[in-house]
C-alpha cells in the first residue's frame, strides 16, 4: 500500500499545485495542439465527465496514445506472459518463501481484507501460487473495492475508455511502452525484493489503508486543496527506494519525453497516462517545458 500511496500523493501533490489534471501541448513547430489527461488508473470510464474539458480535448485529436496499447496487451501471447509473469516459478510458493512469522502477518492483512486467511484450503489453492508482487496488487484492488462499496468495473476503467472510444471513432491507437516492458516494470523483480516490498506492504498495513482512502476520496472530488501543506519530497517512505522511484516513474518519464515529439508532429494526440507522471520537475510537464513546448491547464 505504501509505494500505492506515495504515487496517489504524487498525483495529488502535483494537481494541488496545478489545479489540473489535463493539459494543452502546443508550440515548438506543431501545427495543432495535443493534450495529455492524467489518471488514476482504477478510476471508472465515468469520471470522464468530471474533468472539464476532456471531451472537447478528445474530439479535438486524431489519435490516442496510453502508457501502453490495450489491445496488445489482450493478445493471446501476451495473456500468456502476463499469466506467467503473475505466478511463482514452478516448485515455489508462498508458503515456502515466507518464513512462519511473515505468513501469520500476512495472515493477519488477509482475514482483514477478505475474512479468511491462507490457512484454508480454497483460499491457499488460489493464492499460494501467486508472485508477493500480484499478491500485493491483489490485495490492494481488493482494498480499495471494499472502500468503493463493490461498485467497482475492472473492464471499463478511465484509461481503456479513451482507447476503445478512439476505435469506435476510427482514430489512431498506440502505446509509449510495449506490453512486455509493463510486464517487467510491474512484476520483473527479484522474488528476494518482491518478498521485502510484500512484508513492508503487510506492516505498514493499516497506515496506508487509512491514506489511500484520503487520498482517492480526494481525487474523485478533485478536491486538492486539502493536500497543499502536504511536503512529499521531506517524507519518507520506508517500503519504496529511490532505485524503484526510478524504475517506475521517472525513467519512464524521460523515455516518453523522447518519444512524443514525432507522436505529435504525425497527429494530434491525446497522451493518457498515470497522473503521478504528469508531476514535479522529473515530470512529463516540465520535461515538455524544458524541451520548448507551451503547457498550459485545460478547464473548459
Amino acid at each position: 500500500m505504501k509505494k500505492i500511496v506515495f504515487t496517489l500523493m504524487l498525483v495529488l501533490a502535483c494537481t494541488v499545485a496545478q489545479a489540473q489534471i489535463l493539459y494543452r501541448i502546443s508550440g515548438n513547430g506543431l501545427q495543432k495542439p495535443s493534450y495529455i489527461v492524467g489518471t488514476y488508473h482504477l478510476a471508472p470510464s465515468t469520471f470522464v465527465d468530471s474533468i472539464s474539458g476532456a471531451r472537447a480535448a478528445f474530439d479535438a485529436v486524431e489519435q490516442v496514445y496510453g502508457e501502453v496499447d490495450m489491445m496488445e496487451t489482450l493478445k493471446p501471447e501476451n495473456l500468456m506472459k502476463m499469466q506467467k509473469a503473475m505466478m511463482l516459478p514452478e516448485g515455489t510458493t508462498l508458503s515456502t518463501l515466507l518464513d512462519k512469522d511473515q505468513m501469520g502477518r500476512l495472515n493477519a492483512v488477509l482475514r482483514e481484507v477478505m475474512g479468511v486467511d491462507m490457512s484454508n484450503e480454497a483460499v491457499a489453492a488460489q493464492l499460494d501460487k501467486l508472485s508477493p508482487s500480484t499478491l500485493e496488487s491483489q490485495i490492494s484492488l481488493l482494498v480499495y473495492m471494499k472502500n468503493q462499496k463493490g461498485a467497482v468495473d475492472i473492464t471499463s476503467m478511465i484509461d481503456t475508455y479513451f482507447q476503445q472510444e478512439a476505435m469506435k471513432k476510427g482514430k489512431g491507437v498506440g502505446g509509449l511502452e510495449t506490453a512486455d516492458f509493463q510486464m517487467e516494470v510491474l512484476y520483473g523483480a527479484s522474488l528476494e525484493k518482491q518478498v521485502k516490498s510484500l512484508m513492508c506492504f503487510v506492516d505498514n498495513f493499516q497506515d496506508g489503508v487509512e491514506m489511500a482512502e484520503f487520498i482517492t476520496a480526494a481525487y474523485f472530488a478533485q478536491d486538492l486543496e486539502q493536500l497543499e501543506e502536504l511536503n512529499l519530497e521531506e517524507q519518507e517512505d520506508e517500503c519504496s527506494s529511490p532505485e524503484d522511484n526510478e524504475k517506475l516513474i521517472y525513467g519512464r518519464n524521460a523515455d516518453w519525453v523522447k518519444k512524443m515529439p514525432e507522436i505529435m508532429k504525425a497527429k494530434p494526440t491525446l497522451f493518457v497516462v498515470g497522473a503521478f507522471h504528469l508531476c514535479g520537475e522529473r515530470g512529463v510537464l516540465r520535461m515538455l517545458e524544458a524541451n520548448g513546448y507551451t503547457v498550459e491547464g485545460v478547464r473548459r
